[in-house]
C-alpha cells in the first residue's frame, strides 16, 4: 500500500522544498522504495538532485496535459531506492490548459495510482500556492505535512492553508489527514525560536512532530551539489534531523519495527549548526 504525502504550504522560503528533498531521501535511505514528485514550476527539487533542466525531456507536465504514463517519465536518483517525477517551466501553463478538462482534480491521483504498489512512498513537493496543481496534490494524497518556520510570521497563512485543506477533505478527497507540522530553520540561540514552537504547540499540540529542523549550513549547502543532505554530509544536524523526521512518521503509521532505542526522542531543541 503506497503512503502519498504532500509538502505544502503557500507561504514562500519555509523549507518545504529542502523537507520533501530530504524527507524522500531518508526513507530511501532506510530501505524504502520511495518517488519524490516535483510539483513546483521552479523544478527545486529535480535540481537539487543532480538533474540538469536542460537535459530534461519528459516531466510531470507530459503526465497532467499529455496523459503520459508516469512509469515513462520515472528519473533514477544517486540515492539508493529514490526516484523522481521531475518538473519543469512548462508546469506553468499547465494549470490554463486542465482548465476545461473533466475531473482536472484528479488527472495526479489517476497518473499514480496507474503505476500500482511500485513505491512506499511517494512525497509530493508543492508550489508556494494554492491553484489547481496543488489542489491535484492534495486530491492525490493520504495526508499533508505543512513546514513551518521558526519565525515572527509562522501563523502567517497558515489559517489560509488549513482552509484549504478542509475544502479538499469535503469535497474532492475525504481521506485527506494532516500529517503533521514541521518546525524549520530552529536556531535555539534564539529566544523568538522558542516562543514560535511554544506558540505553535499550544496551538496545534499532537499535530506537531516532535522533530525539530534546526538551521544547518549543510541543508542549505547540499542543493547546490545537486544531492540530498544525507549524500552530501550524512553527520550533519541536517541530516540527523531529516532521518529523524522519517523515522517519526514511519512510526506514526506503524510502518516499522524500530528498536526502543533507536526510536527519535523528543528534539533537544539545542542542536548546533555543522
Amino acid at each position: 500500500m503506497t503512503k502519498i504525502i504532500s509538502v505544502a504550504n503557500q507561504k514562500g522560503g519555509v523549507g518545504k522544498t529542502t523537507t520533501a528533498i530530504n524527507l524522500a531521501a531518508s526513507l530511501a535511505i532506510l530501505e524504502y522504495r520511495t518517488l519524490l514528485i516535483d510539483a513546483d514550476p521552479q523544478a527545486n527539487s529535480t535540481t537539487g538532485n543532480g538533474f540538469d533542466l536542460k537535459n530534461i525531456q519528459l516531466s510531470l507536465y507530459d503526465c497532467l496535459v499529455n496523459e503520459t504514463p508516469m512509469e515513462q517519465v520515472l528519473l533514477e536518483t544517486e540515492t539508493p531506492n529514490l526516484f523522481l517525477v521531475p518538473s519543469h517551466l512548462d508546469l506553468v501553463g499547465a494549470e490554463i490548459e486542465l482548465i476545461n478538462q473533466p475531473n482536472r482534480e484528479h488527472i495526479l491521483r489517476k497518473s499514480i495510482e496507474d503505476m500500482g504498489d511500485r513505491f512506499d512512498f511517494v512525497i509530493i513537493d508543492c508550489s508556494p500556492s494554492l491553484g489547481l496543481i496543488t489542489v491535484n496534490a492534495l486530491s492525490a494524497s493520504d495526508s499533508v505535512l505543512i513546514p513551518v518556520q521558526c519565525e515572527y510570521f509562522a501563523l502567517e497563512g497558515l489559517g489560509k492553508l488549513l482552509n484549504t485543506i478542509k475544502i479538499v477533505q469535503t469535497r474532492l478527497n475525504t481521506k485527506l489527514a494532516i500529517e503533521g507540522i514541521l518546525m524549520t530553520m530552529y536556531d535555539g540561540r534564539l529566544r523568538l525560536s522558542n516562543q514560535v514552537v511554544e506558540e505553535i504547540k499550544n496551538h496545534f499540540d499532537k499535530l506537531v512532530f516532535n522533530t525539530i529542523i534546526h538551521r544547518n549550513t549543510k541543508l542549505g549547502e547540499a542543493p547546490s551539489f545537486g544531492r540530498p543532505v544525507l549524500m552530501y554530509d550524512a553527520d550533519s544536524t541536517g541530516a540527523t534531523n531529516y532521518l529523524n523526521l522519517a523515522k517519526e512518521i514511519l512510526q506514526k503509521n506503524d510502518m516499522t519495527k524500530i528498536k526502543n532505542q533507536d526510536k527519535v526522542l523528543e528534539s533537544n531543541e539545542d542542536g548546533s549548526n555543522q
